[in-house]
Protein backbone atom coordinates (compact mmCIF):
# COMPACT_ATOMS: atom_id res chain seq x y z
CA UNK A 1 0.00 0.00 0.00
CA UNK A 2 1.33 3.73 -0.78
CA UNK A 3 -0.65 6.94 0.39
CA UNK A 4 0.48 9.03 -3.05
CA UNK A 5 -1.38 11.46 -1.29
CA UNK A 6 1.63 12.62 0.49
CA UNK A 7 3.15 13.13 -2.95
CA UNK A 8 1.31 16.33 -5.21
CA UNK A 9 4.08 15.03 -8.27
CA UNK A 10 2.63 11.76 -7.88
CA UNK A 11 -0.49 12.97 -7.84
CA UNK A 12 -0.23 14.75 -11.11
CA UNK A 13 1.81 11.58 -12.82
CA UNK A 14 -1.07 9.78 -11.69
CA UNK A 15 -3.56 12.42 -13.37
CA UNK A 16 -1.54 11.90 -16.38
CA UNK A 17 -1.71 8.48 -16.55
CA UNK A 18 -5.45 8.13 -16.20
CA UNK A 19 -5.92 10.81 -19.78
CA UNK A 20 -3.65 8.05 -21.44
CA UNK A 21 -5.88 5.31 -20.34
CA UNK A 22 -8.86 7.06 -21.39
CA UNK A 23 -7.25 7.63 -24.53
CA UNK A 24 -6.04 4.84 -25.48
CA UNK A 25 -8.66 2.58 -26.94
CA UNK A 26 -7.07 -1.19 -27.58
CA UNK A 27 -7.11 -2.22 -23.40
CA UNK A 28 -9.58 0.11 -22.32
CA UNK A 29 -12.07 -1.55 -24.83
CA UNK A 30 -11.17 -4.57 -23.95
CA UNK A 31 -14.23 -6.53 -21.59
CA UNK A 32 -13.23 -6.70 -18.02
CA UNK A 33 -13.09 -10.51 -18.06
CA UNK A 34 -10.63 -10.31 -20.69
CA UNK A 35 -8.72 -7.64 -19.41
CA UNK A 36 -8.33 -10.25 -16.29
CA UNK A 37 -7.18 -13.20 -17.50
CA UNK A 38 -4.79 -10.93 -19.55
CA UNK A 39 -3.00 -9.46 -16.39
CA UNK A 40 -3.28 -12.23 -14.38
CA UNK A 41 -1.13 -14.81 -17.40
CA UNK A 42 0.92 -11.22 -18.56
CA UNK A 43 2.03 -10.11 -14.90
CA UNK A 44 5.88 -9.69 -16.35
CA UNK A 45 4.35 -7.46 -18.94
CA UNK A 46 3.10 -4.89 -16.30
CA UNK A 47 6.65 -4.87 -14.86
CA UNK A 48 9.04 -5.01 -17.73
CA UNK A 49 7.80 -2.95 -20.20
CA UNK A 50 7.63 1.06 -21.11
CA UNK A 51 4.01 0.67 -20.86
CA UNK A 52 3.29 -0.76 -17.59
CA UNK A 53 2.43 2.29 -15.54
CA UNK A 54 -0.80 3.60 -17.39
CA UNK A 55 -1.64 -0.41 -17.74
CA UNK A 56 -1.02 -1.02 -14.13
CA UNK A 57 -3.01 1.59 -12.97
CA UNK A 58 -6.05 0.55 -15.45
CA UNK A 59 -5.51 -3.08 -14.08
CA UNK A 60 -5.83 -1.41 -10.17
CA UNK A 61 -8.59 1.19 -10.37
CA UNK A 62 -10.44 -2.09 -12.49
CA UNK A 63 -9.42 -4.35 -9.35
CA UNK A 64 -10.44 -1.58 -6.87
CA UNK A 65 -7.08 -1.10 -5.47
CA UNK A 66 -7.36 2.66 -5.67
CA UNK A 67 -9.21 4.83 -2.84
CA UNK A 68 -9.41 8.95 -2.38
CA UNK A 69 -9.84 10.76 0.50
CA UNK A 70 -10.63 14.67 0.04
CA UNK A 71 -8.18 15.62 2.58
CA UNK A 72 -5.08 13.54 3.80
CA UNK A 73 -5.74 11.73 7.27
CA UNK A 74 -2.99 12.02 9.32
CA UNK A 75 0.28 11.09 8.63
CA UNK A 76 1.70 7.72 10.28
CA UNK A 77 4.64 7.61 12.46
CA UNK A 78 7.21 6.49 10.35
CA UNK A 79 6.21 9.36 7.70
CA UNK A 80 9.38 11.11 6.32
CA UNK A 81 10.03 14.71 6.68
CA UNK A 82 9.21 16.07 3.25
CA UNK A 83 6.13 13.58 3.79
CA UNK A 84 5.31 15.61 7.02
CA UNK A 85 5.74 18.86 5.24
CA UNK A 86 3.72 18.38 2.43
CA UNK A 87 1.03 17.02 4.56
CA UNK A 88 0.82 20.78 6.66
CA UNK A 89 1.12 22.53 3.26
CA UNK A 90 -1.92 20.78 1.90
CA UNK A 91 -4.55 20.26 4.70
CA UNK A 92 -3.13 23.83 6.40
CA UNK A 93 -6.51 26.04 6.57
CA UNK A 94 -5.19 28.52 4.19
CA UNK A 95 -5.48 25.98 1.57
CA UNK A 96 -8.20 24.41 2.49
CA UNK A 97 -10.51 27.06 2.47
CA UNK A 98 -10.23 27.59 -0.92
CA UNK A 99 -11.82 24.07 -1.56
CA UNK A 100 -15.13 24.03 -3.07
CA UNK A 101 -15.73 19.93 -2.41
CA UNK A 102 -15.47 20.21 1.41
CA UNK A 103 -17.82 23.08 1.76
CA UNK A 104 -19.55 22.11 4.50
CA UNK A 105 -17.88 18.77 5.69
CA UNK A 106 -16.57 18.44 8.86
CA UNK A 107 -12.84 17.25 8.87
CA UNK A 108 -13.66 13.87 9.41
CA UNK A 109 -15.83 13.29 6.77
CA UNK A 110 -13.43 14.86 4.90
CA UNK A 111 -10.87 12.73 5.59
CA UNK A 112 -13.20 9.36 4.79
CA UNK A 113 -11.63 7.20 1.84
CA UNK A 114 -13.99 6.18 -0.64
CA UNK A 115 -12.90 3.73 -3.49
CA UNK A 116 -12.25 5.03 -7.07
CA UNK A 117 -14.09 2.97 -10.10
CA UNK A 118 -13.88 4.53 -12.91
CA UNK A 119 -10.58 5.94 -14.87
CA UNK A 120 -12.21 8.94 -15.79
CA UNK A 121 -13.03 10.27 -12.23
CA UNK A 122 -11.52 13.52 -11.28
CA UNK A 123 -9.70 14.31 -8.10
CA UNK A 124 -8.34 17.33 -7.35
CA UNK A 125 -5.27 19.08 -5.96
CA UNK A 126 -4.40 18.48 -2.84
CA UNK A 127 -6.67 14.54 -2.75
CA UNK A 128 -5.01 11.92 -1.01
CA UNK A 129 -5.08 8.90 -2.75
CA UNK A 130 -4.32 5.25 -1.51
CA UNK A 131 -2.85 2.78 -4.13
CA UNK A 132 -2.48 -0.87 -2.85
CA UNK A 133 0.04 -1.87 -5.85
CA UNK A 134 -0.38 -5.53 -4.77
CA UNK A 135 -3.50 -6.53 -4.64
CA UNK A 136 -4.49 -10.32 -3.17
CA UNK A 137 -5.22 -12.07 -6.13
CA UNK A 138 -7.40 -15.05 -6.54
CA UNK A 139 -6.03 -17.53 -9.53
CA UNK A 140 -8.25 -20.18 -8.71
CA UNK A 141 -11.24 -18.13 -9.92
CA UNK A 142 -10.07 -18.85 -13.79
CA UNK A 143 -9.60 -22.99 -12.95
CA UNK A 144 -13.12 -23.17 -12.36
CA UNK A 145 -16.23 -24.59 -13.91
CA UNK A 146 -18.24 -21.70 -12.72
CA UNK A 147 -22.14 -23.24 -14.35
CA UNK A 148 -21.54 -26.26 -12.32
CA UNK A 149 -21.18 -24.77 -8.97
CA UNK A 150 -24.60 -23.30 -9.32
CA UNK A 151 -26.65 -25.40 -7.39
CA UNK A 152 -30.34 -23.60 -8.00
CA UNK A 153 -31.14 -20.12 -9.78
CA UNK A 154 -34.50 -18.14 -8.13
CA UNK A 155 -36.10 -14.79 -8.78
CA UNK A 156 -34.90 -13.65 -6.00
CA UNK A 157 -31.25 -15.44 -4.80
CA UNK A 158 -28.58 -17.26 -6.40
CA UNK A 159 -27.61 -20.84 -4.23
CA UNK A 160 -23.14 -21.02 -5.08
CA UNK A 161 -21.57 -24.06 -4.36
CA UNK A 162 -18.29 -21.90 -3.59
CA UNK A 163 -14.94 -23.26 -4.52
CA UNK A 164 -11.82 -23.52 -2.18
CA UNK A 165 -9.67 -20.88 -2.54
CA UNK A 166 -11.63 -17.94 -3.56
CA UNK A 167 -13.66 -14.97 -1.42
CA UNK A 168 -17.07 -14.58 -1.65
CA UNK A 169 -17.55 -10.79 -2.29
CA UNK A 170 -13.36 -9.87 -2.26
CA UNK A 171 -11.10 -8.00 -0.80
CA UNK A 172 -10.25 -4.47 -0.04
CA UNK A 173 -7.89 -4.06 -2.81
CA UNK A 174 -9.82 -6.93 -5.24
CA UNK A 175 -13.56 -6.90 -5.71
CA UNK A 176 -12.89 -8.29 -9.20
CA UNK A 177 -11.61 -11.77 -8.51
CA UNK A 178 -14.92 -12.83 -6.47
CA UNK A 179 -17.81 -15.60 -6.59
CA UNK A 180 -20.16 -12.56 -7.01
CA UNK A 181 -18.24 -11.52 -10.75
CA UNK A 182 -17.77 -15.19 -11.70
CA UNK A 183 -21.07 -16.44 -10.85
CA UNK A 184 -22.77 -13.48 -12.41
CA UNK A 185 -20.88 -13.61 -15.42
CA UNK A 186 -21.32 -17.40 -15.15
CA UNK A 187 -25.33 -17.13 -15.73
CA UNK A 188 -25.45 -14.05 -18.32
CA UNK A 189 -26.77 -11.49 -15.49
CA UNK A 190 -27.05 -7.75 -16.66
CA UNK A 191 -26.71 -7.24 -13.20
CA UNK A 192 -24.79 -7.72 -10.51
CA UNK A 193 -25.09 -10.36 -7.58
CA UNK A 194 -24.65 -9.31 -4.26
CA UNK A 195 -23.31 -10.75 -1.18
CA UNK A 196 -25.80 -12.08 2.04
CA UNK A 197 -23.09 -13.98 4.38
CA UNK A 198 -19.15 -14.69 4.18
CA UNK A 199 -17.32 -17.78 4.53
CA UNK A 200 -13.69 -18.28 4.47
CA UNK A 201 -11.76 -17.97 1.45
CA UNK A 202 -10.29 -21.64 1.94
CA UNK A 203 -13.29 -23.26 2.86
CA UNK A 204 -16.06 -24.61 -0.04
CA UNK A 205 -19.77 -24.85 -0.14
CA UNK A 206 -23.50 -23.15 0.09
CA UNK A 207 -23.30 -19.38 -0.33
CA UNK A 208 -26.60 -17.56 -1.19
CA UNK A 209 -26.28 -14.38 -3.39
CA UNK A 210 -29.15 -12.29 -3.47
CA UNK A 211 -30.27 -11.00 -7.05
CA UNK A 212 -31.66 -7.40 -5.81
CA UNK A 213 -30.87 -5.32 -3.09
CA UNK A 214 -34.04 -5.75 -1.40
CA UNK A 215 -33.45 -9.57 -1.05
CA UNK A 216 -29.94 -9.02 -0.11
CA UNK A 217 -31.61 -7.23 2.92
CA UNK A 218 -34.72 -9.75 3.75
CA UNK A 219 -31.50 -12.23 4.28
CA UNK A 220 -29.67 -10.55 6.51
CA UNK A 221 -33.27 -10.00 8.73
CA UNK A 222 -33.31 -13.93 8.23
CA UNK A 223 -29.56 -14.09 9.54
CA UNK A 224 -30.20 -11.66 12.73
CA UNK A 225 -33.37 -13.35 13.32
CA UNK A 226 -31.89 -16.28 13.60
CA UNK A 227 -34.20 -17.74 10.89
CA UNK A 228 -30.61 -19.20 9.08
CA UNK A 229 -29.66 -23.09 9.76
CA UNK A 230 -25.83 -24.11 8.81
CA UNK A 231 -24.49 -27.10 8.48
CA UNK A 232 -21.06 -28.31 7.86
CA UNK A 233 -18.66 -30.91 7.30
CA UNK A 234 -15.60 -30.82 9.00
CA UNK A 235 -12.30 -32.96 8.06
CA UNK A 236 -10.33 -33.10 12.23
CA UNK A 237 -7.37 -35.18 12.99
CA UNK A 238 -8.74 -36.33 16.16
CA UNK A 239 -12.11 -37.93 16.69
CA UNK A 240 -14.56 -35.43 18.70
CA UNK A 241 -17.34 -36.56 20.88
CA UNK A 242 -21.15 -35.59 20.09
CA UNK A 243 -22.34 -32.60 22.00
CA UNK A 244 -22.51 -29.09 22.23
CA UNK A 245 -18.81 -27.15 22.08
CA UNK A 246 -18.87 -23.53 23.78
CA UNK A 247 -16.09 -21.42 23.65
CA UNK A 248 -15.53 -17.34 24.00
CA UNK A 249 -13.84 -15.42 21.20
CA UNK A 250 -11.31 -12.21 21.79
CA UNK A 251 -13.24 -9.24 20.21
CA UNK A 252 -9.89 -8.75 17.64
CA UNK A 253 -10.67 -8.58 14.32
CA UNK A 254 -7.12 -10.30 13.46
CA UNK A 255 -6.56 -13.46 12.33
CA UNK A 256 -5.87 -16.14 14.66
CA UNK A 257 -8.61 -15.65 16.69
CA UNK A 258 -7.91 -16.50 19.83
CA UNK A 259 -10.61 -18.95 22.61
CA UNK A 260 -10.80 -19.60 25.94
CA UNK A 261 -13.32 -22.66 27.27
CA UNK A 262 -13.27 -19.97 30.74
CA UNK A 263 -16.15 -17.21 29.92
CA UNK A 264 -14.09 -13.89 29.79
CA UNK A 265 -15.21 -10.51 30.01
CA UNK A 266 -16.14 -8.73 26.19
CA UNK A 267 -15.16 -12.34 24.67
CA UNK A 268 -17.67 -12.75 22.54
CA UNK A 269 -19.76 -16.63 22.68
CA UNK A 270 -18.98 -18.90 20.68
CA UNK A 271 -21.54 -22.34 20.67
CA UNK A 272 -21.60 -25.48 17.89
CA UNK A 273 -23.22 -28.98 17.85
CA UNK A 274 -21.72 -32.43 16.97
CA UNK A 275 -24.12 -34.01 15.23
CA UNK A 276 -22.22 -37.24 13.61
CA UNK A 277 -18.51 -38.32 13.91
CA UNK A 278 -17.01 -40.97 11.40
CA UNK A 279 -13.44 -42.14 10.77
CA UNK A 280 -12.29 -41.87 7.14
CA UNK A 281 -9.41 -41.94 5.41
CA UNK A 282 -6.61 -38.96 5.34
CA UNK A 283 -6.56 -37.28 1.84
CA UNK A 284 -3.83 -39.11 -0.09
CA UNK A 285 -1.41 -37.47 -1.45
CA UNK A 286 -2.20 -36.54 -5.37
CA UNK A 287 -5.87 -34.83 -3.46
CA UNK A 288 -3.35 -33.09 -1.33
CA UNK A 289 -1.64 -31.54 -3.67
CA UNK A 290 -4.61 -30.73 -6.10
CA UNK A 291 -5.73 -28.37 -3.40
CA UNK A 292 -2.97 -27.51 -2.26
CA UNK A 293 -2.76 -28.79 1.35
CA UNK A 294 0.02 -28.28 3.48
CA UNK A 295 1.62 -30.35 5.74
CA UNK A 296 1.24 -28.38 9.09
CA UNK A 297 3.34 -31.07 11.01
CA UNK A 298 0.39 -33.33 12.03
CA UNK A 299 2.26 -36.36 13.72
CA UNK A 300 -0.04 -39.20 11.89
CA UNK A 301 -1.63 -39.03 8.76
CA UNK A 302 -3.54 -42.45 8.40
CA UNK A 303 -6.84 -41.79 9.58
CA UNK A 304 -9.17 -38.59 9.82
CA UNK A 305 -12.58 -37.54 11.13
CA UNK A 306 -15.22 -36.17 9.43
CA UNK A 307 -17.78 -34.47 11.38
CA UNK A 308 -21.22 -33.02 10.95
CA UNK A 309 -21.40 -29.48 12.58
CA UNK A 310 -24.08 -27.02 13.30
CA UNK A 311 -23.17 -23.69 13.67
CA UNK A 312 -25.23 -22.00 16.11
CA UNK A 313 -22.98 -18.82 16.25
CA UNK A 314 -21.32 -17.28 13.50
CA UNK A 315 -17.75 -15.89 14.31
CA UNK A 316 -15.37 -15.71 11.79
CA UNK A 317 -12.81 -19.17 12.03
CA UNK A 318 -15.17 -20.37 14.65
CA UNK A 319 -15.50 -23.72 13.57
CA UNK A 320 -11.08 -23.80 13.05
CA UNK A 321 -10.59 -21.95 16.37
CA UNK A 322 -13.08 -24.10 18.75
CA UNK A 323 -11.84 -27.53 16.69
CA UNK A 324 -8.04 -26.44 17.09
CA UNK A 325 -8.43 -25.41 20.98
CA UNK A 326 -9.91 -29.21 21.52
CA UNK A 327 -7.03 -31.09 20.10
CA UNK A 328 -8.94 -31.40 16.83
CA UNK A 329 -7.72 -28.88 14.50
CA UNK A 330 -8.82 -29.30 10.74
CA UNK A 331 -6.77 -30.71 7.70
CA UNK A 332 -4.70 -28.36 6.15
CA UNK A 333 -5.52 -25.59 8.16
CA UNK A 334 -2.48 -23.83 8.48
CA UNK A 335 -3.10 -21.29 10.88
CA UNK A 336 -4.11 -23.08 13.73
CA UNK A 337 -2.75 -26.85 12.98
CA UNK A 338 0.58 -25.79 13.87
CA UNK A 339 -0.17 -23.88 17.67
CA UNK A 340 -2.29 -27.16 17.95
CA UNK A 341 0.96 -29.49 17.34
CA UNK A 342 3.00 -27.43 19.70
CA UNK A 343 0.37 -27.67 22.25
CA UNK A 344 0.07 -31.12 22.22
CA UNK A 345 4.02 -31.43 22.47
CA UNK A 346 4.30 -28.90 25.32
CA UNK A 347 0.75 -28.30 27.36
CA UNK A 348 0.34 -25.00 28.71
CA UNK A 349 1.64 -23.27 25.75
CA UNK A 350 -2.29 -22.24 25.13
CA UNK A 351 -2.41 -19.11 28.08
CA UNK A 352 -6.59 -19.92 27.61
CA UNK A 353 -5.82 -23.62 26.53
CA UNK A 354 -7.11 -26.64 29.09
CA UNK A 355 -3.70 -26.68 30.80
CA UNK A 356 -3.18 -23.17 31.05
CA UNK A 357 -0.55 -22.12 33.00
CA UNK A 358 -1.41 -19.61 36.58
CA UNK A 359 0.91 -16.62 35.76
CA UNK A 360 2.43 -13.94 38.39
CA UNK A 361 1.87 -10.72 36.84
CA UNK A 362 -0.10 -9.29 33.61
CA UNK A 363 3.08 -8.64 31.61
CA UNK A 364 3.83 -12.50 31.75
CA UNK A 365 0.20 -13.49 30.50
CA UNK A 366 0.77 -10.95 27.72
CA UNK A 367 4.13 -12.38 26.99
CA UNK A 368 2.34 -15.88 26.81
CA UNK A 369 -0.50 -14.35 24.20
CA UNK A 370 2.21 -13.23 21.76
CA UNK A 371 4.58 -16.21 22.11
CA UNK A 372 0.99 -18.48 20.99
CA UNK A 373 0.18 -15.98 18.47
CA UNK A 374 3.11 -16.07 16.81
CA UNK A 375 3.05 -20.36 17.10
CA UNK A 376 0.09 -20.04 14.41
CA UNK A 377 0.82 -20.29 10.88
CA UNK A 378 -0.12 -18.50 7.33
CA UNK A 379 -3.46 -18.26 5.89
CA UNK A 380 -4.14 -21.47 3.64
CA UNK A 381 -3.43 -21.52 0.26
CA UNK A 382 -6.43 -23.01 -0.94
CA UNK A 383 -8.54 -25.81 1.08
CA UNK A 384 -9.06 -26.87 4.18
CA UNK A 385 -10.64 -30.07 5.66
CA UNK A 386 -14.36 -27.52 6.09
CA UNK A 387 -17.35 -27.28 3.83
CA UNK A 388 -20.19 -25.72 4.33
CA UNK A 389 -22.84 -28.58 3.08
CA UNK A 390 -26.06 -27.81 3.75
CA UNK A 391 -28.09 -24.18 4.82
CA UNK A 392 -31.77 -23.68 5.15
CA UNK A 393 -34.17 -21.20 6.04
CA UNK A 394 -37.64 -20.40 7.29
CA UNK A 395 -38.14 -23.44 9.09
CA UNK A 396 -36.67 -26.09 6.25
CA UNK A 397 -38.67 -24.56 3.84
CA UNK A 398 -35.51 -23.62 1.84
CA UNK A 399 -32.80 -26.24 1.92
CA UNK A 400 -29.56 -26.66 -0.13
CA UNK A 401 -27.00 -29.36 -0.12
CA UNK A 402 -23.32 -28.87 -2.02
CA UNK A 403 -21.41 -31.44 -3.64
CA UNK A 404 -18.92 -34.02 -2.45
CA UNK A 405 -16.37 -32.40 -0.60
CA UNK A 406 -13.12 -32.36 -2.25
CA UNK A 407 -11.32 -34.80 0.49
CA UNK A 408 -14.29 -37.70 -0.88
CA UNK A 409 -13.64 -36.58 -4.46
CA UNK A 410 -11.03 -39.59 -5.53
CA UNK A 411 -13.58 -41.50 -4.36
CA UNK A 412 -15.44 -40.63 -7.00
Amino acid sequence: MIPLGFSMLRLKLISGILNIIVCFHVLHSMPHHELNIWSFWKGDLLWNTSLNPWIFLLYLIHFGAVYYALVCPQPPPTASSEEIRLFKKFTQPSFLIGRKSIKGKTLREAQKTFRITHIDEFVEVGTYLRVYVHPKRFPRCYEIDWKSRIIAVTDSYVVLDKPAGTSVGGTTNNIEETCVTFATRALGLTSPLWTTHQIDNCTEGCVILARTKEYCSIFHRKIREKKVMKLYLALAAVPLPKGIMTHYMRPINLAPRLVSRDCIDGWNLCQLEVLECREVSWPDADIEAKYSIEDCGWPSKKKAFECKINLLTGRTHQIRAQLADYGAPLVGDSIYMPAAVAEMANPGLNPFGKCKKEYTSEEDKENAVAEWIALHGKEPAVAIGLQAYEISWDSGKHIYNAGTPWWRQEQL
